[in-house]
C-alpha cells in the first residue's frame, strides 16, 4: 500500500491515545509465560506483540516470528529453558540475515542446546529445551541490549539464577534498566553494579500480580516531530504516560526542546506545544541510549532546515534494515546531503526540501512513520505504508484525525 500525503496543517489541540509500549509488552509476555500468575493490562496492539503472543501460546514445533527481531532474541532464550520442548525458530528472509551468534554462544556457555539449521550465526535455530544450572557468564556490553535482556528475562527461572558480567561500555542502557525494573516489579531480587548484573532465582510467584503497560514513547516520537515541524502555538495531547517512565525513549522532551517543542504533563497526558523555532542551526546528539529515535530526529532536522550530527548508532545496521543506509538514501531523495559512518549520521544545515519524494520503507515501520511528518512541510508519498502495523497499526488513521491530507492506493 502506498500512502500519498499532500502538504498539510496540524489541527491544534488534537488528542491521541497510544497503546502500550511494545518494549514493555514483549518483556512482560515472556515473564508471564514463565510466571502464569502475572496479569498484564494495556498490551501493545503491534504486530510484534501479536507475534509474541502467538508464539508463546503455540504448541507447534515450528515457530515463525516473521520480521519480529525482539521476538527472535527473547524466544531463543525462553525456549532454551523449556525442558522437553524442541522447536525450530525461524523468520522472514531479512530475519535470516540478522546476526544472533553472540546470544546463542552465550546461552550455549551456560548449557543451552541450540544449533543453526542454515548459516552459522543466523536463524533459523533448532532449540532443545533443558534445565540450565550454570549461573555465570560473560557477554559484550556494546551489542544489542535485546541480547542482554533475553538472558535477564530467563535468569530468575534458572536453578541458581544468573551472574552476568558485561565487558565494555553498555549500549542502550535504559532498555536494560527497563528489564531490571520489570523483574523487580514482580518480586525478583536483582542488582546492577557497574558492569555486573546478578539475578537471583525465583521459582514461582506467591500471588497474582497485575501490571499495566505504559503507552509507547517510541510511538510518541512522531508527534514530537509533527509539533516541531508545525507553526508556533500548535499543540498535541498524547495519552497515557508516566513521569517516571521505564522507557529509554522518554528522553524525547530533552531531545526536542532545542527544536522548539515544550513538553508538560497533565495527569496521564503529555501536552506538546511548539513555542519557538530552533535557536541553533545544528544539533549534536549521542544516541547510544535511544537509537530507535534516530530516524525521527534526523527527519525532523531535515524538515526544519537545520543540521544534525547523530552518533552512537552502531546498532542501526542490524535492525529491520540497515537504517543508516536507508536514512541516507531516503533523506537525499528529499533534498538532503547526508554522510554516514558505521555509527553516525551527519546532515548539514540548509537543505531545501524536494516536493513529491517517494519514500521506500525497506520493511521498516520506523522509516514510514519518521518521514510522514514531512507532509507538514511538503507533499510526500510513502511506499509499503502498511508496514506501520509492526508497532503502530492505527498510525495513518490517527494522522487523519490530526488534519493530515492523505490517501492510500
Amino acid at each position: 500500500m502506498r500512502v500519498s500525503l499532500n502538504k498539510s496543517e496540524l489541527i491544534s489541540g488534537g488528542s491521541i491515545q497510544i497503546t502500550g509500549s511494545k518494549s514493555e509488552s514483549n518483556r512482560l509476555l515472556i515473564l508471564q509465560a514463565l510466571y502464569p500468575k502475572l496479569e498484564i493490562k494495556n498490551l501493545s496492539n503491534s504486530d510484534d506483540t501479536a507475534v509474541m503472543v502467538k508464539a508463546l501460546s503455540s504448541e507447534e514445533s515450528l515457530i515463525d516470528i516473521h520480521h519480529a527481531g525482539t521476538a527472535m532474541r527473547f524466544l531463543t532464550a525462553y525456549f532454551a529453558t523449556q525442558k522437553g520442548r524442541e522447536v525450530i525458530l525461524t523468520g522472514s528472509d531479512r530475519m535470516k540475515e540478522r546476526p544472533i551468534a553472540i546470544l546463542v554462544q552465550t546461552l550455549q556457555k551456560i548449557g543451552a542446546e541450540i544449533e543453526y539449521l542454515d548459516e552459522n550465526g543466523f536463524p533459523p535455530l533448532k532449540i532443545t529445551g533443558k534445565t540450565i544450572t550454570d549461573d555465570k557468564v560473560e557477554i559484550k556490553a556494546n551489542i544489542s541490549s535485546q541480547y542482554i535482556t533475553a538472558l535477564l528475562l530467563i535468569a530468575p527461572k534458572l536453578k541458581h539464577g544468573l551472574c552476568l558480567n558485561l565487558t565494555g561500555e553498555l549500549t542502550s542502557r535504559p532498555y536494560v534498566n527497563m528489564t531490571l525494573d520489570l523483574l523487580k516489579s514482580i518480586g525478583v531480587d536483582c542488582n546492577h553494579d557497574h558492569n555486573h548484573i546478578h539475578v537471583r532465582p525465583m521459582p514461582e510467584l506467591n500471588q497474582k500480580i497485575q501490571l499495566t503497560v505504559e503507552s509507547d514513547w517510541s510511538s510518541a516520537s512522531y508527534y514530537f516531530s509533527m509539533v516541531a515541524l508545525s507553526a508556533i502555538g500548535k499543540k498535541v495531547r498524547l495519552r497515557s504516560y508516566k513521569t517516571n517512565s521505564l522507557q529509554g525513549d522518554s528522553i524525547l522532551p530533552e531531545l526536542y526542546q532545542p527544536l522548539g517543542v515544550e513538553t508538560r504533563f497533565e495527569q496521564d497526558e503529555l501536552i506538546l506545544t511548539k513555542i519557538s523555532e530552533p535557536k541553533e542551526n545544528s544539533i549534536e546528539v549521542d544516541m547510544r541510549s535511544c537509537p530507535d529515535l534516530a530516524q525521527t530526529l534526523a527527519v525532523s532536522c531535515l524538515g526544519l532546515g537545520i543540521g544534525c550530527n547523530l552518533t552512537g548508532l552502531h546498532t542501526l545496521k542490524i535492525k529491520e534494515t540497515d537504517r543508516l543506509v536507508a536514512l541516507k538514501n531516503e533523506m537525499e531523495k528529499c533534498g538532503a546531503t547526508v554522510n554516514i559512518t558505521n555509527a553516525s549520521l551527519h546532515l548539514p544545515s540548509g537543505a531545501k526540501l524536494i516536493a513529491d519524494a517517494v519514500i521506500s520503507t525497506y520493511n521498516d515501520h520506523r522509516m514510514a512513520m519518521a518521514f510522514a511528518p514531512l507532509a507538514l512541510k511538503t507533499s510526500i508519498a510513502i511506499e509499503e505504508a502498511d508496514v506501520v502495523s509492526k508497532s503502530y497499526p492505527g498510525f495513518w488513521s490517527d494522522l487523519k484525525a490530526l488534519g493530515f491530507h492523505l490517501k492510500s492506493a
